[in-house]
């Protein structure tokens, strides 16, 4: 015989209607109350029909996630699976499911937002990307649809709740480390210019070298894809100019690894020939030869509260709007070293 409501409410000595508060998560019920009532639940192996809830409630207990671009590229770097972890965790507490966009152009994707919002697929949605330029944002604002932003908006950023590190500092206290060590000639490698992160880490590493006194080199100045081959494509680049920079700072790791292979095919040592920083710290990047000097931005506590955001947005739409922002640290290696005098790299 199946176990029912009342049966996890007569072990735990409650209502009925407070077993169903409890599995709604609702804030009116104690913590201590819905321990004991959980703890009744796994005694009986009593497990919520979701579907039957949903059905009556008007809620799916799901989270639409929109991704930046197609599921085959995106999940090649290792800043996607991880904050995945965090929305996954941070869904899991509240008893949410997640959903994803699996569309592999810019306008799949929107069209898979517009079927999850005019359907009641889900009950919100988190964009894991701000880009410059956005209609799924625009869209959603427009629908006044919850949602939450993993990144800084590049628009209206007091209007919507989102999760980030400071990006520009960030990218600022790596460049500074570089100019501590003695380097001058310093080089960017960052992902699209229409994701606001490249920007905001592009503008902290500019502020470094004003603010040092050097002069930017705008040869020095990289832009590719958040992947390996970015990385490679960014050295030949950077090899080829008379003047070569002595260090790099690198907008991700997965690119700063691309780098590390082609300059140790082209016989160029890290740090003895080019110092390299990046970003992420990613379980790679500690494991590459050299280990890179990397920025950690906590990747996991930003699907984390990422997720917590979006579903107090939920279950309270007068929630005010929210911007969490993730501390980030240093995390330093072997990847970067003084200068050479001179350093001309022959190849």
């Amino acid at each position: 015989m199946a176990v029912t409501i009342k049966d996890v409410a007569k072990l735990a000595k409650v209502a009925p209607s407070t077993v169903s508060r409890v599995i709604a998560n609702s804030p009116r019920i104690s913590e201590k109350t819905k321990k004991k009532v959980r703890k009744a639940m796994e005694q009986l192996g009593y497990h919520p029909n979701f579907i039957a809830r949903s059905l009556a409630s008007q809620y799916t207990q799901a989270i639409g996630l929109v991704m930046p671009s197609s599921t085959d590229v995106v999940f090649q770097n290792p800043f996607f699976p991880t904050v995945l972890r965090g929305l996954s965790e941070g869904a899991h507490e509240n008893q949410y499911a997640l959903t994803m966009t699996t569309g592999k152009t810019e306008e799949q994707i929107f069209e898979g937002v517009v079927q999850m919002v005019q359907g009641r697929r889900v009950d919100g949605v988190a964009l894991l990307y701000s880009k410059v330029e956005d209609k799924v944002l625009t869209y959603l604002q427009d629908q006044k649809f919850p949602f939450v932003v993993i990144g800084k908006p590049f628009k209206n950023v007091e209007e919507i709740t989102h999760v980030d590190n400071d990006n520009f500092r960030a990218a600022k206290e790596a460049t500074e480390y570089l100019i501590s060590l003695g380097h001058e000639r310093i080089g960017f490698v960052g992902g699209n210019l229409n994701l606001v992160v490249t920007v905001d880490r592009l503008l902290g590493y500019e502020k470094a070298l004003r603010e040092a006194g050097i002069s930017l080199a705008n040869e020095y100045i990289i832009h590719e894809e958040f992947l390996r081959e970015g990385g490679q494509e960014a050295v030949n680049a950077l090899i080829s100019l008379e003047k070569q920079p002595t260090a790099l700072v690198v907008a991700d790791d997965l690119m700063a690894l691309g780098i590390l292979n082609t300059f140790d095919e082209m016989g160029i040592s890290v740090p003895d020939d080019m110092s390299i920083i990046s970003f992420n710290n990613v379980l790679l990047s500690e494991m590459s030869r050299p280990p890179l000097t990397s920025v950690d931005i906590n990747i996991f506590a930003l699907g984390y509260e990422a997720a917590r955001s979006l579903i107090e947005k939920i279950e309270n739409p007068k929630e005010p709007v929210k911007r969490i922002i993730i501390p980030h640290e240093l995390m330093i290696r072997s990847s970067c070293g003084q200068p050479k005098i001179n350093n001309r790299i022959i190849i």
